[in-house]
This record gives C-alpha cells, sequence and structure tokens, in this order.
C-alpha cells in the first residue's frame, strides 16, 4: 500500500465476515497535516477491480444496455430493475479480458474493437471497487450469443437497446440511477458526435 508520508499505521486488520465478498474492520493510527495523531476504526468492504462497457451501435445511433435486479435499489424503495452498462468483476483477469468476457455474457456481443476511457473508485469512503472504464462500437454481425447473464450465476439479464441521445435524457428523468452507467452516458455525450 503506498502511504508516501508515512501517515497511515495500521494496528488491526479483522474480517467481519466473507462470502461472496469481504467486509473488514480496520483500526489505525492517522497522522493529521497539523502532525497530531487520532487512533481511527473504519469498515471497508473488499470489492476489488471491476469493469463497465458503453456499447455503442453506430449505425442505428443506439446503446445497449442491460436491465437486472438489484437488492440494495429495492431496500431504497425505488424499482428493483435498473437499467446499466454491461460490468462485472475482473476475477483475476486483467481488465480488457474481464470486459470482453462480461459483454459476450451480459449481451451476447463479442467486441473486436475496445477503447479504455478511465478507472475511477465508485464509493472510496467504504468500498475498495476500482472501476475500469472502456466503449465499444458493435453491428449486428457482433451478436454471436444469446446473452442474458449466466445460468450459474442466477443472472436474468435483458437486454435493452436505446437510442443514445434517449439513454442520455433518461438520466435527468430518473430512469438511469446507475452511477457506472451514468458516467459512461456522460462520456458518450461530451465524445460521441451525432
Amino acid at each position: 500500500m503506498t502511504d508516501p508520508e508515512n501517515r497511515i499505521d495500521i494496528i488491526e486488520d479483522r474480517t467481519l465476515w466473507k462470502g461472496w465478498s469481504h467486509l473488514r474492520k480496520l483500526v489505525f493510527d492517522y497522522r493529521k497535516q497539523n502532525g497530531e495523531t487520532a487512533r481511527l476504526s473504519w469498515e471497508v468492504f473488499d470489492r476489488g477491480h471491476a469493469v463497465a462497457v458503453l456499447l455503442y451501435h453506430a449505425e442505428r445511433g443506439t446503446t445497449l444496455l442491460v436491465r437486472q435486479f438489484r437488492m440494495p435499489a429495492h431496500l431504497m424503495g425505488d424499482t428493483p430493475f435498473l437499467l446499466e452498462v454491461p460490468a462485472g468483476m475482473t476475477d483475476g483477469e486483467d481488465s480488457e479480458t474481464a470486459a470482453r468476457r462480461e459483454v459476450l455474457e451480459e449481451t451476447g456481443y463479442r467486441l473486436r474493437d475496445l477503447t479504455f476511457l478511465f478507472s475511477s473508485y465508485m464509493s472510496p469512503g467504504a468500498v475498495t471497487e476500482k472501476l475500469h472504464f472502456y466503449a465499444a462500437t458493435v453491428t449486428d454481425a457482433d451478436r454471436i450469443a444469446a446473452g442474458g447473464g449466466l445460468a450459474e450465476e442466477n443472472e436474468d439479464l435483458e437486454l435493452v437497446e436505446i437510442p443514445l441521445p434517449q439513454a442520455i435524457a433518461m438520466i435527468g428523468t430518473g430512469e438511469i440511477v446507475d452511477a457506472k452507467t451514468i458516467m459512461l452516458l456522460q462520456w458518450a455525450a461530451l465524445n460521441l458526435a451525432e
């Protein structure tokens, strides 16, 4: 871990729960800018590296999203079926390989060209997840499988094709509320001229 100023000294790193993901409690001494040291306690949800891909069908001017069930949205009283860009964990693969795998699993599209855009921590106050963002142009010929996710993971994804300007407008209407999808659609609004 990089701490060039030696301001963090981890005292305890304890697993609170480990299953599909990992919840840890860290106790550490933190040296403030004024030189004082404070003992802090912090819960961290380990997620690791993930990928998200904006799929753009240039011939039709559309984006391909997936609609999928999300329990946290349901618990917040919102619709549990969110429109999202294809995305997933890298599972130890490099991010480009993982992006290609996730898109094929979720949408059935094989990617020819894949462009890396940027990386971002999605919720750095509590979650380790670092998301690597990509964009790819697809055609009808690139669809080689049904998509819909993996049966063994009980994924139940619906492929939804939306004109890009409409998808961008859906951010403002609250129909698209997923952060990674909003970020990629905003990138598209800035970079994909009509």
